[in-house]
């Protein structure tokens, strides 16, 4: 069966004059379908924002794309923003990383999701306004707060408002790109409560971005891992949490708290690397604990490592040798900060 949506190799670079292109998304590949729930998870940096800004379409003029998004089997990049524009908001639809910056802050909230219905739906003012007034309320939102301006809405409000103007033109996917960031405990969980509410009641398909793992584990049916621009790991959340086959996603999970577990809360040693420069093997080498000397020349494939399970790494091949892989010159390198995965 056909997925709803599909991305096929997809490449992100940003140019800039006098400086290195910054190749941000190297090859990433993923599927979605219909009503289904599936996290991107990663660390700061790694490629996740700007691969579903690209399946929207809303790069700056400096990013230079390739791939393939699928809707339908259809390619909805193939002609630019002539060929994505009729689907934006209407098939596929973005809640914003931040939910003040997604408001004109001189206008009133409910008018500019009027004005969003409006313009794509073709409805009259009026009913366009009746449509986001009942938007507004379907995300809690009482009436009488639904007029006020952006700044006049607490951080939870701005976003269950961002998350209705999503929803204004009745979208098949939505792509929420961290929804919960800059919001207490307690009302991320009431967003994330709301996110599966709706997915639940409109039939909708979920893409989450987050960097909190234990949070798209509790929303999501499957996990994509993305590090240094790649997806390195996808499965269902039992597969990542049961039998993680990435070192990077094992030390993910080891760095996430657990107030079950008396274990020692583990951190990742190094820093992504660079983007502007060439990656030489595999981009998780220099923080691995696993890495041997295939590593260090041979870039790995995302591959099937089980059924509906894929993995980015050598050691699904064969496992690693006992003896330490790197020499003293790449330990070196490593304490140094740089882990472009050169030597």
């Amino acid at each position: 069966m056909a997925h709803l949506l599909e991305v096929t190799d997809l490449n992100v670079w940003f140019t800039s004059p006098g400086r290195p292109d910054v190749h941000a998304v190297r090859g990433a590949s993923l599927a979605l379908n219909s009503q289904e729930r599936v996290g991107l998870v990663g660390e700061s940096g790694c490629g996740k924002s700007t691969t579903i800004l690209a399946m929207m379409g809303l790069l700056p003029s400096s990013a230079v794309v390739s791939g393939q998004v699928l809707l339908d089997e259809k390619d909805i990049l193939a002609n630019g923003d002539q060929s994505m524009r009729p689907h934006r908001w209407r098939d596929l639809a973005m809640v914003f990383q931040g939910a003040m910056n997604a408001f004109n802050p001189v206008r009133r909230v409910s008018m500019q999701i009027a004005d969003a219905i409006a313009v794509r739906r073709g409805l009259a003012r009026r009913d366009a306004r009746q449509r986001a007034h009942e938007l507004l309320e379907m995300v809690g939102i009482p009436r009488g707060r639904m007029d006020g301006y952006p700044h006049e809405f607490s951080g939870g409000m701005r976003q269950r408002a961002a998350i209705a103007l999503a929803l204004a033109c009745e979208p098949r996917v939505l792509l929420a790109d961290e929804p919960t960031t800059a919001l207490d405990v307690m009302v991320q969980a009431q967003i994330m409560e709301l996110l599966q509410r709706l997915c639940h009641e409109q039939g909708l398909a979920l893409i989450l971005v987050s960097h909190d793992l234990p949070l798209v584990a509790q929303v999501c049916e499957r996990i994509n891992v993305m590090y240094a621009g790649e997806v390195v790991e996808q499965g269902s959340v039992d597969q990542l949490y049961d039998q993680p086959r990435h070192p990077y996603t094992r030390l993910l999970l080891a760095a996430t708290p657990d107030l079950d577990s008396e274990e020692e809360l583990a951190s990742i040693p190094g820093t992504p690397p660079r983007l502007d420069r060439p990656v030489v093997g595999c981009p998780f080498r220099p923080r691995c604990d696993q890495a041997f000397d295939r590593c260090r020349h041979e870039p790995p494939l995302l591959k099937p490592v089980g059924q509906g399970q894929a993995a980015a790494c050598h050691l699904n091949d064969h496992p690693a040798p006992p003896a330490a892989p790197d020499s003293g010159q790449d330990t070196k390198v490593e304490a140094s900060g740089r882990t472009d995965g050169t030597a």
